[in-house]
C-alpha cells in the first residue's frame, strides 16, 4: 500500500498541505481544534513523517552516534540507556556501535556515522587508540563531540568522566586502613586518562600512609578476568607476600579471586580483594567485591546534556566544558578484615 502522505491529510480535511505541515510541527499559528483534526487524521491514515525530507529541511536527522568499546558491559550499557533517556524525551534515536578496543573498528564507527550524518557524537576511547584524526573530523564539521569515561586532552571537546583517582585512592586507603601494608595494583596500558588517574591513587594514598611504593607489585595487562588469575599465579608462582589486591577493573579482581581460593587462602584473612566499576555482578561473589562505584547512568545522563548543550550553541560560543562525577566505595565482605 502507497504511505500516506500530507496531501492525503489535505484532502481529508479540505486545508493545504502547508496547514497540515504546520499543524504536524506544533506552529503556533495553527488553532488546538485544527491541530487536534489534523492528528486525528495522521493517526486513521496511518501516517509517518518522511525523516530524511524532514532532515533536508531542518538540517537535523535527529540522530546521535554513540560509540563503546563494548555493548556487552553492564557499565557500558548502563551509560547507554542514560543517554537514551535524556535522547528520547527530546524525540533523538540513539545509533550504539562498539569499537571491540580495535582502533579500525572505531574510526570505521566513525566515518558510519558521519555518512549517516549524525547531529553528533558521544564516544569512549578505546585502549589501543593512540592517534585522533577520525574526532578531529567530526570536529572540523562542527558536529557536537562528546567523550565520556575514556577521554584525552588532545582533543578540545566537552568531556564527562569519573574522579578515577579519587575512586582509587579511596580504595587504597580503606586497605591500608584494614591493616594491608602489600598491595597489589593490577593495572592495563596507562595510555587512558582512566588508568593513569587510577594508578596516581594507588601511589598516593601508599606515600600519605608512609607505605614505599614498589613497582614490582604493579602488574598490567587488559584486566579481564584472565588477565586477573594470570597476575595471580605469578605471584604466588614466585612466592610474593602481598595481603591485598587492589584492581583497576572488576573482571582481573574476579579472576585474582578464583585463584586465591583454588590454592587455600582465605578472602579477605589472608588477601583483601578491591575491584574498580561495581558491575553487578560483584555484589553475588563469595565473598562479595569490594569496589568503587562510577555511576554509569549518571554519567551518561550527563553525557547527553552536555551533547544537547553543544547543539543548542552557536560554534562560536562553544567552550569545552569537562564535567567529574565523583566516586562512592562501595565496601563489602572481600576487605572488610577489621
Amino acid at each position: 500500500m502507497k504511505k500516506a502522505t500530507i496531501h492525503d491529510i489535505a484532502e481529508r480535511l479540505n486545508v493545504t498541505a502547508s496547514t497540515v505541515s504546520r499543524a504536524l510541527n506544533g506552529n503556533p499559528r495553527i488553532s488546538e481544534t485544527t491541530r487536534k483534526a489534523v492528528l486525528k487524521a495522521a493517526k486513521e491514515l496511518d501516517y509517518e513523517p518522511n525523516q530524511v525530507a524532514s532532515a533536508l529541511r531542518s538540517g537535523k536527522t535527529q540522530l546521535i552516534g554513540m560509540l563503546v568499546p563494548s555493548i556487552n558491559r553492564a557499565f557500558f550499557s548502563s551509560i547507554i540507556k542514560g543517554v537514551e533517556e535524556v535522547a528520547n524525551s527530546l524525540n533523538y534515536r540513539v545509533i550504539v556501535s562498539q569499537s571491540s578496543e580495535v582502533l579500525s573498528n572505531e574510526e570505521n564507527a566513525v566515518k558510519a556515522f558521519l555518512n549517516a550524518r549524525v547531529d553528533g557524537i558521544i564516544a569512549s576511547i578505546g585502549k589501543n587508540t593512540q592517534h585522533f584524526d577520525h574526532y578531529e573530523q567530526v570536529l572540523d564539521r562542527g558536529l557536537p563531540l562528546v567523550l565520556f569515561d575514556r577521554t584525552t586532552p588532545f582533543l578540545q571537546t566537552s568531556q564527562v568522566v569519573i574522579d578515577d583517582y579519587q575512586g582509587a585512592y579511596l580504595a587504597t586507603t580503606h586497605l591500608i586502613e584494614q591493616g594491608c601494608r602489600s598491595i597489589v595494583h593490577l593495572t592495563t596500558e596507562r595510555k587512558i586518562d582512566i588508568y593513569k588517574e587510577r594508578y596516581r591513587g594507588y601511589l598516593n594514598a601508599l606515600t600519605d600512609n608512609n607505605i614505599e611504593p614498589d613497582t614490582s607489585m604493579v602488574f598490567s595487562g587488559n584486566l579481564q578476568v584472565e588477565d586477573g588469575r594470570v597476575h595471580c599465579e605469578a605471584l604466588l608462582k614466585q612466592e610474593r607476600k602481598f595481603d591485598a589486591i587492589f584492581s583497576a577493573s572488576d573482571y582481573a579482581a574476579i579472576g585474582a579471586m578464583q585463584v586465591l581460593k583454588e590454592n587455600g587462602f582465605k578472602i579477605p584473612d589472608d588477601v583483601a580483594l578491591v575491584g574498580f566499576l561495581n558491575e553487578p555482578f560483584t555484589s553475588f561473589t563469595d565473598p562479595p567485591l569490594t569496589t568503587v562505584n562510577q555511576f554509569p547512568i549518571e554519567m551518561g545522563q550527563t553525557a547527553a546534556n552536555l551533547f544537547f548543550n553543544l547543539l543548542n550553541t552557536e560554534k562560536k560560543k562553544i567552550r569545552p566544558k569537562k564535567t567529574v562525577i565523583q566516586p562512592e566505595l562501595v565496601v563489602r565482605a572481600s576487605s572488610l578484615k577489621k
